[in-house]
């Protein structure tokens, strides 16, 4: 008979000291498979355990597959391959286990606590319409009930897609059936779905200078990405025929980080392109067209194709927030098909939730308003903090390169140290700004002493005591 010691003192259940007892006596061997196990009412006995407590560890070792029953014969222990199961036991045995402790998983380093960051763009969050938001979140709830509860299509809830396609018809002359307009989490995942939609056959040809991350974006999915350098009209054909590309992605409206906005005869130049071989397209990125601060917003490429080759994206993360990860993509008529057709299995990454408060947002006018305030907000912080740079103690050392639209402008600093080196001592001083070089694949062409100075979250003292630091560490050296 078998004999195992439980006892209630224990915080594991005794059917559960039972089951861990007659499974290691199994796999151990010491139970044979086809062996009859001794009956609920003879095993409880001598245990000293009730019934109930027996017939639960069998049915829990006959759900594992350790014992099968037969109706009025017993319980017997399965053949689990005898000699294959304990060969493999003992391999484990004899395996070293990785401990798992703070060690064992690298994250990326975080940016050091306090440091005057002109690298990146940030929303104050004085500036969120947080009221606003509020309001239109309680009335997505009281009216929305029914449909906050059902699945949302694929390419986003039509309200939603309807209102951004009038904001683009009314703001960016651009005429879409809001079917063609996709949403999505984040332009990173809307990436995703592209080469997916494209290709990854398709050589994809990026401009450089350009934005980091979308090269790491095609990389990861295993693209073919080449580079095209610019010229002061941005990418250039010559550019796109000797990468032999297939997709061209580009910032013409604003491109970062050199600000050059794309003219009329570039762009007609890359429709052009398109059009000349079947299967082209244009992936316009429309970094930063809200912030065009003087004048009027440069019509999109997409509203001035003809042929179906272009590729609109954006995002409200610059517009509301960069937590706010909603983007979309509007698509050609024959790719929207396509990826109804193919790609329609995915759900969509945002919740309805927040596709109806957003759509209740623009609908409503208050992105418009939004933006207007926001507009003239970064227009007088931009003429504050150049103030600021011309009435410093190094004014005469500094030249602001700009071009009157998105969210930074470059900085040229007459120094004879090394970028590499006076970037390393500004962050040793908690001021972390980055030289345009570090956007260039060919860093050898990149201007020297050239640095990106972004400034939607920074404020005039902010700027004052960076550029004290900044007086101390480009004196030339004697």
């Amino acid at each position: 008979m078998l004999t195992y010691t439980l006892s209630a003192e224990y915080s594991t259940p005794l059917y559960e000291q039972l089951v861990q007892a007659l499974r290691s006596d199994i796999l151990s061997g010491h139970l044979p498979p086809g062996s009859r196990l001794p009956s609920k009412r003879s095993l409880s006995g001598n245990l000293g355990v009730s019934s109930i407590t027996v017939e639960n560890a069998y049915n829990r070792l006959i759900d594992e597959g350790f014992v099968w029953s037969e109706p009025k014969r017993g319980y017997f222990v399965t053949d689990l391959g005898g000699r294959n199961i304990r060969t493999a036991l003992a391999a484990a045995d004899t395996a070293s286990v990785p401990v798992l402790n703070r060690e064992s998983i690298r994250l990326p380093d975080e940016p050091p606590a306090a440091v005057l960051d002109l690298s990146g763009n940030r929303t104050p969050s004085e500036r969120f319409p947080f009221s606003v938001w509020t309001h239109l979140m309680r009335e997505t709830v009281n009216q929305k009930g029914e449909a906050l509860l059902t699945p949302s299509p694929c390419g986003g809830v039509r309200p939603l897609r309807e209102a951004i396609a009038e904001h683009l018809n009314s703001f960016r002359g651009m005429r879409l059936d809001p079917d063609q307009i996709i949403v999505g989490a984040g332009t990173e995942y809307l990436y995703g779905l592209l080469i997916q939609l494209l290709g990854r056959t398709r050589v994809f040809c990026l401009e450089d200078p350009g934005y980091r991350k979308i090269a790491q974006i095609y990389s990861a999915h295993g693209v073919r990405c080449r580079y095209a350098a610019m010229d002061l009209a941005g990418l250039t054909v010559t550019g796109l025929e000797r990468a032999r590309a297939d997709i061209a992605h580009i910032s013409p409206t604003h491109h970062y980080p050199t600000g050059i906005t794309m003219p009329i005869s570039r762009r007609y130049e890359l429709l052009s392109w398109a059009n000349a071989e079947a299967d082209r397209y244009i992936i316009e990125d429309d970094y930063d067209s809200e912030f065009r601060l003087t004048g009027r917003p440069i019509p999109s490429l997409q509203s001035i194709d003809k042929g179906g080759r272009v590729i609109y994206m954006n995002t409200f993360s610059k517009t509301l927030s960069a937590t706010f990860r909603i983007s979309y993509m509007a698509l050609p008529p024959a790719l929207a098909n396509k990826f109804y057709r193919q790609l329609s299995f995915y759900a969509c990454t945002v919740s309805s939730f927040e596709q109806y408060t957003l759509a209740g947002f623009i609908s409503g006018g208050y992105f418009e308003k939004h933006l207007n305030r926001m507009r003239l907000y970064y227009a007088r912080l931009r003429k504050q903090l150049l103030d600021v740079i011309d009435s410093s103690a190094v004014s005469s050392r500094l030249t602001v390169l700009e071009r009157d639209s998105g969210l930074h402008f470059l900085l040229r600093i007459d120094t004879e140290v090394p970028d590499a080196e006076l970037r390393r001592t500004l962050l040793e001083h908690g001021v972390n700004l980055l030289p345009i070089s570090v956007y260039y694949q060919d860093t050898s062409s990149a201007p020297p002493h050239t640095f990106v100075l972004n400034y939607s979250s920074l404020s005039s003292d902010e700027l004052e005591k960076a550029l004290r630091i900044l007086a101390q560490l480009i004196e030339k050296p004697h």
